[in-house]
């Protein structure tokens, strides 16, 4: 990489060879994924989901049988918390099954139903922030709108030659500058697999802004591994511990995590799931 120059110093001209770019790409190389296939804003709030922090690979499969098996928000909003989160083992970070079923709740509740509308108000839905409600939005309805995520930050700071310590404002100014009017969906894809198929990490060494701990032996894995087991049947905390094998000071504060994000509860001694 070049010396790095400041956002402003980029001219209206390489943006548009930028734009020229990225698009000729996608127009040859574009992944075929499912929700690409429509503009259903269910399904893209429930693949947005999905794609925190899960391969895309992994993903495919689940969502396929998510909108089998929950073809509405309103079917999803219906069903008990325990189908939702036995649907989800598998793609980690099961807080966020909780979260997209509170979510399904308060846009059928207080939205009735209209997820686009919802996402204008994302303060009030659990496990939306800017970039998912954005996401949304463009995806769903192509709005004109610019979101920015690990991808699309790294492919700035590379093609432009900024500084990785560029302010998240500025990198956001520049995205704006960047975005073709009336192709913000398609511009984003491109943006996404030009991100993870040509511009990796790896190959630009531009390190994402937070990392994934390691799994393997981690209270990500043995909150997963407790769930399975209470998913299965409710158990007391004494005999969960003995189970997995873990002392009682690390299980007791990996329980008060699960209840903290509204997975489990304990009744009568035993823990079980905290249904809706």
């Amino acid at each position: 990489m070049t010396t790095a120059r400041t956002s402003e110093s980029i001219t209206d001209e390489d943006i548009q060879l930028f734009q020229q770019k990225i698009l000729s790409y996608y127009t040859q190389y574009k992944r075929h994924l499912p929700w690409r296939q429509t503009t259903n804003p269910y399904h893209i709030l429930l693949s947005e989901f999905m794609l925190q922090q899960t391969q895309v690979s992994r993903v495919i499969i689940y969502f396929q049988q998510w909108i089998t098996q929950w073809p509405t928000i309103q079917d999803l909003a219906q069903a008990p918390r325990s189908q939702v989160l036995h649907a989800w083992m598998g793609l980690g970070y099961n807080s966020r099954a909780v979260r997209l079923h509170q979510t399904a709740h308060i846009i059928c509740e207080k939205y009735h139903g209209d997820i686009l509308r919802a996402m204008h108000h994302f303060k009030d839905l659990p496990g939306i922030g800017p970039y998912t409600a954005t996401a949304v939005r463009i995806f769903a309805a192509n709005e004109d709108v610019v979101t920015v995520d690990t991808n699309i930050r790294r492919i700035l700071i590379y093609e432009f030659h900024l500084p990785e310590t560029i302010p998240d404002n500025a990198l956001w100014t520049l995205a704006r500058r960047c975005l073709p009017k009336g192709k913000s969906r398609d511009w984003h894809n491109a943006l996404m697999d030009y991100g993870s198929q040509v511009l990796t990490a790896r190959k630009t060494r531009i390190p994402p802004k937070t990392t994934q701990s390691t799994f393997e032996g981690s209270d990500r894995q043995l909150r997963g591994q407790i769930l399975r087991i209470v998913l299965d049947s409710p158990v007391s905390p004494s005999h969960l511990g003995e189970i997995l094998h873990i002392d009682d000071d690390r299980l007791h504060i990996i329980l008060g995590q699960l209840q903290k994000d509204e997975i489990l509860i304990e009744q009568e001694g035993k823990l079980k799931i905290k249904e809706s």
